[in-house]
Formats: structure tokens, sequence, C-alpha cells
């Protein structure tokens, strides 16, 4: 590379996407800087989104596992987020120090395809060049304009981890991933929880008979689930909020959670002058080699769009490195990346569901394995949940495996390994005949394995 730009390459968002790519170019050799508007490194998947909410989730639970969480006020387990939150930005800061790569703080925004400007947070502009941008600006709760963001009681993924009020009933407007986490969540300190759905079920990606279950538990625990239902005006007072649907409800609570999508942050980076195309919510266009329209500027994680993953993001940032470095990438995204939803109990999937297995007319069977007969579970009272393994009938390829439960994200890998395997190694066969631990929860696979063979044979 060329050394008459300041760096090799700028990368902006310093969440996963940015850190799987800043990582790959300065191990090869490259001189990198990281921009980033947080004050401290980790992006929103770090401070607002991932880390943070999973940390609640778990205070929750073991609260709720040594005693009760009546009397529990949200501000009390909010409190014991931050401990997580400032050991992984230590720690992702020790990375960059290690490596000689230099962190600026601010907000930047292209001048030409090899210059950025940037508005430091300290005050005062800078302008920097570089051969090779990668943006990895992540995402931001989408706010629809008719809604008031501004009042103290209406809240988004990002301010309910700030906000200072303890409140005893909410409603969450969006049933997808994270309107589920937060429902689940709210139940485990005994908030009331209007869960307001547009669709007719919830999360309609997972596989039917996992989405029952959710719907159920959810449902059980004292979530008040509304299918179906839009809003056509939000109005919020001093002390309260109402949600007023097209179906003439009126939903009143303490506060309201909007949970109904993301925006790609790309609105303030000039992309319109670079010629940079984005959608209706903000993502960035860009290839197969995750370039966009200007062939040396790069974009990776939620800024793109799907599949909207900390986990995608951080292989997304290390392919567009690779391509930077050598000049070509071969490695894409697999086909089947696992999903990790944290509800109470979570939730983890990989590959086809039985709808889509129905719909393409290919011949599988199910093998199922519930937690409530294995030892392991029995020993430590996580009782609830289920393994399922989707297979071809004639030729044992495991098509999907889907998990409901205690530890479903960690179970979920055992099988990812296998389905990822080529040939007649991806088979119902390895679970059958590999011999696992006694008692753990990884014997679920052979439970499920030989519950499905039984089927057939």
């Amino acid at each position: 590379m060329s050394h008459k730009y300041d760096f090799d390459c700028m990368v902006i968002g310093s969440g996963p996407g940015g850190e799987g790519a800043a990582m790959k170019l300065v191990k090869a050799g490259k001189r990198v800087a990281m921009v980033d508007s947080f004050p401290r490194v980790g992006g929103s998947c770090t401070h607002t989104g991932t880390i943070p909410s999973k940390s609640l989730r778990q205070e929750i639970q073991r609260i709720a596992e040594i005693g009760s969480t009546l009397g529990v006020t949200y501000q009390q387990v909010l409190g014991s987020t931050k401990k997580v939150v400032d050991q992984q930005t230590d720690l992702r800061m020790g990375f960059y120090r290690r490596n000689f790569v230099e962190v600026l703080n601010g907000w930047a925004k292209f001048a030409d395809e090899h210059t950025l400007e940037i508005e430091l947070t300290n005050g005062g502009f800078e302008k920097y060049t570089a051969e090779y941008f990668v943006i990895a600006t992540g995402s931001r709760p989408y706010h629809p304009p008719d809604v008031d963001f501004s009042h103290p009681r209406v809240l988004d993924s990002d301010t309910i981890l700030t906000t200072p009020l303890n409140f005893r009933s909410i409603a969450i407007y969006g049933a997808g991933v994270i309107g589920c986490e937060y429902a689940s969540i709210f139940r485990g300190l005994s908030i009331k929880v209007n869960l307001i759905n547009t669709r007719d079920r919830l999360l309609t990606f997972l596989d039917d008979e996992i989405n029952d279950a959710l719907s159920y538990h959810l449902r059980e625990n004292g979530v008040l689930i509304r299918n179906k239902e839009e809003y056509t005006r939000v109005a919020a007072t001093d002390d309260s909020v109402s949600i007023h649907l097209e179906s003439n409800k009126v939903i009143t609570t303490d506060v309201l959670l909007w949970a109904q999508g993301r925006t790609g942050n790309s609105n303030t980076l000039n992309l319109e002058k670079m010629g940079i195309a984005t959608d209706s919510r903000g993502s960035i266009q860009i290839n197969d080699k995750h370039q966009t329209a200007v062939q040396n500027i790069y974009a990776v994680g939620d800024v793109c769009g799907f599949p909207s993953l900390a986990s995608a993001a951080y292989d997304q940032g290390r392919f567009a490195a690779t391509h930077i470095i050598e000049g070509k990438c071969e490695h894409q995204l697999l086909a089947f990346i696992p999903t990790g939803i944290y509800t109470i109990p979570e939730i983890s999937s990989i590959g086809k569901t039985e709808r889509e297995l129905t719909q393409e007319k290919i011949p599988y069977e199910v093998g199922h394995s519930f937690f409530r007969h294995l030892a392991r579970a029995q020993i430590t009272g996580h009782k609830t949940g289920m393994l399922k393994i989707l297979f071809h009938r004639e030729t044992l390829e495991i098509l999907g495996i889907h998990c409901f439960g205690t530890n479903a994200s960690e179970i979920i890998h055992i099988g990812q390994a296998i389905m990822v395997q080529k040939g007649e190694a991806n088979s119902l066969n390895y679970f059958i005949n590999t011999t696992f631990n006694y008692p753990t929860m990884a014997e679920a696979y052979r439970v499920a394995a030989l519950n499905g063979l039984n089927r057939i044979r």
C-alpha cells in the first residue's frame, strides 16, 4: 500500500464489525485508525445493545434463582450491567493499544473517497486521509416521526438502559427479537407487560413448534400478548403513556418501549455526495466483497442490514479486511448462521424449519429430546425446553436444528459443527455413534437422533 496517505485504512465504528476489520488489518502490518463517536470503544453492541441487555437478563435470573424478584426495582438490577460493560470496554481498548491502532473520538463524514472529516468530541475538526475505509457504524432504534421520543416515558432499546424511572407496567410495541427479550426480562421483575405485535404470530422466522413454546411460556409468565394490532397515536403524560390502536383499544402503562425495527447509522456520513446508495432504512448497499459503489470504501455489520447479528458483523469485518489485504476473499458468511434469542428460556436455531421443508417438498423427519428427561436438566432444575433435529429421511443429512431452553444458544453449536460438514460427514449418524459425556445437556443430541431414527426404522 502507498504511504502518501495518513493511514492505510480508517475504520468507522468500533463495534464487532469494526473491531474484526481493524484487528485483521493491523495484524497484516497495515497502519489503521479507528473512529468512533462513543467516548469508549465497543459500539452499540457493548454500550446500548447486546451486552447490557443480556447482563440485565442474567442478573434477574440470578436473583430469581436465589429468592424472589418481588421488591427488587429496575434501577437496582440496571446497575449490575455497568460492571460487565466496563470489563468489555477495557478488554477491547487493550486490543487497540497493544496493536498501535489510533483511536479517534468523534463524528466522521467523507470529504472525498480518500478523505475523512472528523468533528472531535472534545471540540474542533480534523481531516485524515486513507487508501481504504471500512464503515461499521451499526444501527439505531427506528423512530417513527409521529411518536415523541423526547418524552421521558417514551423509550427505545437504547434509552430503556438509561432511564431513571422505576416503572411497574410497560407496553412494548413490536414483538420482534428485542421486544420478546425485554418482555421476558420485565416479567422476571414482576412488571406488568403488554406485548403489542403487529403480526399474527411472534417471531415468524422460527420453527412453528418453537414459536408456540415461546408464546406459551411468555403467557404462562404473565405477558399479555396482543397480536395483529397497529397503533394510531401515542399520547404521553407526566405519569403514563397511552397507545391508541386501530382496533379502538387504548393501552395505558407507566412507560412505552418502542421496539419496532432499526435504522442503519449512515445518514451523517455524507454518502450521497460519494454516490453510495442506501435504502429506506439506512442500510448501505454492498457487493459480495463488502464494497460499496466506491470500491475503496467497504461497509460491514448492521449498517448493511441482514443478518444484523454481532457474530456475523465480526466475520464480515474480517472478510472485508481480507479483501483489502489480499485483493480477494473466498470466505462468505455461512449459509447457516445460528440465531440466539435471549428470552427466558432462550431460543437458538440453525437451518431450515418444518414449514420451509414442507414448502420445498423435502422428505424430512423429526427427532425430539425433551429436557425434562435428561439427567443433567433434572440435576440443575432447568427442565423446561427441548432440542429438535430435522433430517432427510433417506440420506439422514441434518437440515435444521431448533433448541428452546436454558443454554440453547450454547447447545446449538454442537449441531452447527456437523451441519456445515460436506457430504456424508453431515449425518444423523454422528450423534448416534458419538459418545457424549454423561450427564450433560449435549446428550440431547443423541436422544433426539435416536428418537428420529425410530420414526423411520
